[in-house]
């Protein structure tokens, strides 16, 4: 989840049964979570794969534009 009015540095927000996380983009660590465990693994596993797509919507947000789909993990 991106919001529009973020700061840097590039990061998401990630949610999974009501605990959340905070995952910086280009570094793919993360911020702050409470998330658990194995949905954290996951979260960090998907961020590498789509490291790119989710800079570019980072910029998209930046200048209040729509952003793209990202595919989830399969």
């Amino acid at each position: 989840m991106f919001y529009y009015d973020e700061h840097n540095p590039p990061h998401f927000h990630a949610e999974y049964s009501g605990n959340k996380a905070l995952v910086d983009i280009q570094k793919s660590t993360v911020i702050k979570s409470s998330l658990p465990k194995k949905q954290l693994k996951l979260v960090l596993a998907w961020t590498e794969l789509h490291k790119d797509e989710l800079m570019q919507n980072w910029e998209l947000a930046k200048i209040n534009a729509e952003l793209n789909q990202i595919k989830p993990l399969q």
